[in-house]
Formats: C-alpha cells, structure tokens, sequence
C-alpha cells in the first residue's frame, strides 16, 4: 500500500475527524484513525460511541489496505511535515512510513479487526440542502438545555413535512424555532442531542451541496461527496410546546436587533449576577433599559415603534434577549402578551425564526 497525498487535502481531512476522535476513551481502539487505500482514493474514520464520520480524500494510490495509526500523533506529524506533499508506505513490518521533503518517520499501527464497525446507513435516499440543516440548528441551538435532568431538551428536534424542515430548541424557559421551507420531506420528528448537533453544524456549514439522509434504528446518516456522518438519536419528542407561544399580544415594538442586542449587553453589566435582570420599560416612542445590580446602576433609552399599550414595564434575563436576537438580522419585533407572561421575538426579514422568552416576576 502506497499513498501520495497534497499535505492541505490530508490537513483538511484530518481537521473534519479530530474534533470527535476522544485522545482518551476506556475502549483505546477509539483513539486511533483508521486509514485505508483503495482505487477511490484515502478514506479515513473516526467515532466517539455518539458521532461517526467518515471522509473521502482524492490520492495517487498503488495497491490497497487498511490499516489503524494514533490518531492524535499521525495528525501533529502531518501537521508538521516540511513539505508540500505527503507519502504514506506500509512496511513489511508493520509500520506506516510517512515521507515529506527530508523528513521521514515511522509509526506504529494496530490491526483494523478490532475497530468497532460504523453505522452509516447504506444507501440514504431522501435529500436536504446542507446549507439550510446548518442555518436551521444555527438559529435554535442556543436555547437548548444544559442541565442534565432535562433530558429531552438537551437535544434539538428536527421536524420534517413535505412543506419544510424544523428546527425546535428549548431548555423550559425559553424557546426557539426555525422554519426552512423545504419540498418533499418525508413526515417525521427526529431529536438530535445538541453536542452532537453542534458536529453536524461545524461538518456541513460550509457546503454548498444536498446531503442524502436516511433514519433507522436510532441513527441520522448525512452523506455528502466526501463527507459521511452517522448520529446517534435522543428516544421520545418534545412535548407540545405550541402551547407556550402566545397567540395575542397587548403591546409590540419594533426596533434594531443589533442596537438592542448591544445596548443590552451594555447596561447588563450592571445587572444582579444571580438572574442577570434588565427591566425594560415601554413609553410612546421609546424604551428604556436598565439594570441594578451590586457594582452599580447601568441604563440607556432608545427610539422604539410601538402598537397597542404604549407603557408598560417588563423584566427579563439579559442573557437569554442576547441569545435569543444572535440570529436576528435586520429589524426585530418583540410582541409582549402581557409584563409577566411568554413574549415574542420574531425577524421582520426572516419569517422563519421566532423565540419565545419568558419575562421575570417585576
């Protein structure tokens, strides 16, 4: 088995793998990369027990194998290798030579057998832009839950139909949703956990191309041109969180996102460091910010559009209004059903997003 490889291409595809190849595991066969030649090319792998992945390298090959190599240790000598090009030899011995320029060296390999097999499906039909899959669990990541004893919302939950995709995210205090509008979709929900939701999103967010899919036996297969991903699903669905998005609102306001979000993040810095209070207060044609907390006062006003009530007072948590406008490009409309119950952020120019925020007892 004899390989030539660019030195970028084996850099590019070694990048996509490393983050889910554990550099410890109570199973150490997970710690290496399995590498094998044939007439396609390089095709390397990797898994952690939760995300598997597999990537397509274009290489000069002469005759066929595979073959295990220390993951962490092959990529830093790649990595460091002086030359342009890389030459990948197995001895008679064993080892895996590696060639670049004037340097050369050796490494120690381990027998394939041992590898746990991957569970890709085997010939996934159904299609989705990687684009819009990324841009949708962009916008509603944010809101899951971090905490242990959620269970289910720790995961976001993709919801397809034949008219869109979904995105769905919550943690019980806040909530966010995403609409892609996609034909032909077969119908069903899928939770994904959000860790594993963050690897789809750092594989597929830049590639311009249709993934095919395909679910069984709890498992999500994403299959590009060089790139297959294999996911392991959370059991159950979200409850019916439709019910939590109010319906009617008695006061709307319409103002910049990125002005909002900046000047909470301002006056937040003064804001109780437990709940991270902001008291917002409505009066015709303006709003005002504020936030008390022990190191001092902090407070800024700004021209709002209002309809409906024009004074009211409301109190948030400044952290979940940042990340709930992050996504938010443009001119955002925030639609209170009232001081203390569910509110509404939605994009004026992408009606696809909207965020559900539940205000403080003022």
């Amino acid at each position: 088995m004899e390989i030539r490889i660019p030195k970028r291409t084996l850099t590019e595809g070694l990048s996509i793998l490393e983050r889910i190849i554990p550099s410890r595991s109570t199973n150490p066969i997970l710690t290496y990369l399995p590498i094998e030649a044939s007439e396609r090319g390089l095709t390397l792998q990797g898994t952690n027990g939760e995300v598997d992945l597999e990537v397509r390298l274009a290489a000069e090959v002469q005759g066929a194998g595979r073959v295990l190599v220390p993951a962490s240790t092959f990529a830093q000598v790649v990595r460091g290798a002086p030359g342009e090009l890389i030459e990948l030899s197995l001895t008679g011995e064993g080892r895996l030579e590696l060639s670049s320029s004037t340097f050369n060296t050796l490494l120690s390999t381990a027998p394939p057998e041992g590898y746990p097999e991957l569970s890709f499906a085997p010939s996934p039909q159904e299609r989705m832009p990687a684009l819009g899959l990324a841009r949708a669990i962009t916008r509603v990541r944010y809101a899951a839950s971090q905490e242990e004893y959620r269970a289910i919302f720790r995961g976001v939950q993709l919801e397809m139909s034949s008219r869109r995709l979904r995105a769905v995210a919550s943690d019980g205090f806040r909530l966010a949703r995403y609409d892609l509008p996609l034909e032909g979709l077969p119908s069903r929900k899928l939770v994904v956990p959000a860790r594993t939701a963050d690897e789809i999103v750092r594989v597929f967010k830049d590639a311009e191309e249709e993934l095919a899919f395909a679910v069984e036996e709890g498992s999500l297969t994403l299959a590009g041109r060089a790139v297959r991903m294999a996911v392991k699903l959370m059991e159950g669905e979200f409850p019916d969180y439709e019910r939590v998005i109010p319906q009617s609102f008695v006061l709307e306001a319409t103002l910049p996102a990125e002005a909002f979000r900046e000047s909470l993040k301002r006056v937040a810095l003064m804001a109780d460091r437990n709940n991270h209070r902001v008291n917002l207060t409505f009066t015709p044609g303006r709003l005002g910010i504020d936030a008390e907390g022990d190191y001092g006062r902090g407070r800024e006003e700004m021209e709002v559009e209002l309809s409906g009530e024009t004074q009211m007072l409301a109190a948030y948590n400044a952290r979940y209004l940042i990340e709930a406008l992050a996504p938010v490009e443009g001119a955002v409309r925030l639609r209170l059903s009232g001081p203390t119950t569910p509110s509404v952020l939605q994009a004026v120019e992408d009606a696809g997003y909207l965020a559900v925020v539940v205000p403080l007892r003022v």
